[in-house]
């Protein structure tokens, strides 16, 4: 074999530049490396292997083919949903799933063929509000350092397009409604991101000229006045790319047929919402999670985790897991939907729509095995909350436990199993976080946590990033 003494003297000059570097310092050193290089001595099945993983997707590769048969779509119980709603490539399944919950409700009662809000409409102003939050935070913390823990997190996050359920219920109490047909997505709300970085880079800018202005002196009427016309520059930026949002507008439902037909009628939307839902969004639901990482049966608020200034942090009662499924069940046989959200991309298959810890074999697959809890992986920012969507659907047994579960999505109707996804209640146990439950299905136990003051969080909680 030829030898490059080039190569060997780049080698131990590597080497010896690793040792000295390294040692004692808790670095990798050339002894270390050599042990770790050493601990690895593929046989030809796992270099035949380790060819095929260099070139594919490892979730192809470690589809568990045991657990391919025939899914069960079979519910015992299920809320009726007409039309699978598509929030495109933006962050929005909080609000889309918001109105899914009112959406479903609204078509049987009024009995409706296909009906969908108008996301756009409300998103216009979530943004608009989330905006102004930014900056009021910014002008709120004036007085602190720049790389105080609070002002840091909010440049860090002057806003997005995630959200909570409380956001939604603040949007709607303050803006109301508005039918899809009267304000339609664009380009730009269904495709978020470009203008999102562009939005956040501008409302930065204005952050800092906000304590600029704050360093020479000026004062809070001062600093209120420019927050004012920072704000005419993003309302104008928001109305180029999602449209001017209507202040009245015309409509009459498009009722089932054999149904009375209805005459159109003139509304606001804070007059249509009432006509039309009519629901105390911020008073008649719980928030409900479940987070292992902390003591049940209290309750607990996160700072900044809100959508306007003048609206809620998000509220919530932690409980264990069965206590939260009894009423996730008493909802879904009243024939109510709920708003839901997980960790939707541990243990997907996309194509079934089924979440699934039997999906994947990636122990076999990689020769380890991976043995956190659910409260270590909170702990360890490996799983929280992702992505909202609305709980429709449970599937029990002859002794009333649940089996599985079943979500209405928002990623189109050729997305999963016809739009939805189906989970199994072992999953359900394992990446399951929020649920947002009417109070007439909550124990007064519960209820009664909720006038007790709440434990406050901070903003950079692990488990309270927006959902999206």
């Amino acid at each position: 074999m030829k030898i490059n003494l080039k190569t060997v003297g780049c080698i131990a000059t590597m080497l010896f530049a690793m040792t000295a570097t390294a040692q004692n310092n808790g670095g990798i050193d050339a002894q270390m490396l050599k042990e770790l290089a050493a601990s690895y001595q593929p046989t030809g099945a796992e270099k035949a292997l380790q060819q095929v993983m260099k070139n594919n997707n490892v979730n192809t590769l470690a589809m568990n083919p045991e657990n391919q048969y025939m899914m069960d779509t079979y519910f015992s119980n299920s809320v009726e949903s007409k039309g699978i709603s598509d929030q495109e490539s933006s962050g929005r399944c909080w609000l889309f799933t918001g109105m899914n919950v009112m959406r479903a409700k609204m078509i049987a009662e009024q009995k409706l063929g296909a009906f969908e809000f108008s996301q756009v409409y409300n998103f216009f102003f979530d943004q608009l509000e989330k905006s102004n939050l930014f900056l009021q935070g910014i002008i709120d913390t004036r007085k602190k350092p720049f790389d105080d823990r609070t002002v840091e997190w909010l440049f860090k996050n002057p806003l997005s397009d995630g959200g909570t359920f409380t956001g939604v219920a603040d949007l709607i109490a303050k803006y109301g409604v508005v039918p899809k047909s009267v304000m339609k997505e664009t380009y730009t709300s269904n495709n978020t991101s470009a203008f999102n970085s562009l939005l956040k880079r501008k409302l930065r800018e204005f952050g800092l000229r906000l304590r600029d202005a704050s360093e020479k002196g000026a004062k809070e009427k001062e600093l209120q006045n420019m927050k004012k016309e920072q704000l005419k520059v993003v309302y104008q930026m928001l109305a180029k790319v999602y449209g001017v949002p209507p202040t009245e507008f015309t409509w009459a439902p498009e009722r089932k047929s054999g149904n009375e037909p209805i005459a159109p009628r003139t509304y606001t939307p804070q007059s249509f919402y009432k006509e039309y839902i009519g629901w105390d969004l911020q008073n008649d639901y719980v928030m409900l999670m479940n987070d292992p990482t902390r003591p049940y049966w209290k309750s607990y608020e996160i700072e900044y985790d809100r959508h306007t200034y003048d609206g809620h942090n998000w509220l919530y009662v932690n409980l264990p897991l069965d206590d939260i499924k009894q009423m996730a069940i008493a909802s879904i046989k009243d024939n109510v939907m709920m708003y839901f959200s997980c960790d939707v991309g541990k243990y997907l298959d996309s194509k079934r729509g089924l979440l699934d810890i039997n999906n994947f074999d990636y122990e076999t697959l990689l020769g380890t095995e991976f043995g956190m809890s659910k409260k270590e992986r909170i702990m360890t920012f490996d799983s929280g909350s992702s992505h909202a969507m609305t709980l429709k659907s449970v599937d029990l047994d002859k002794d009333g436990k649940p089996i599985k579960w079943q979500v209405e999505n928002s990623w189109g109707a050729g997305s999963g199993h016809q739009g939805t996804i189906i989970m199994t209640d072992e999953w359900f146990d394992e990446y399951m976080f929020r649920l947002v439950v009417d109070k007439k299905y909550v124990p007064a136990k519960v209820l009664d946590i909720l006038k007790q003051k709440p434990t406050k969080l901070p903003a950079w909680d692990p488990m309270f990033t927006p959902e999206e």
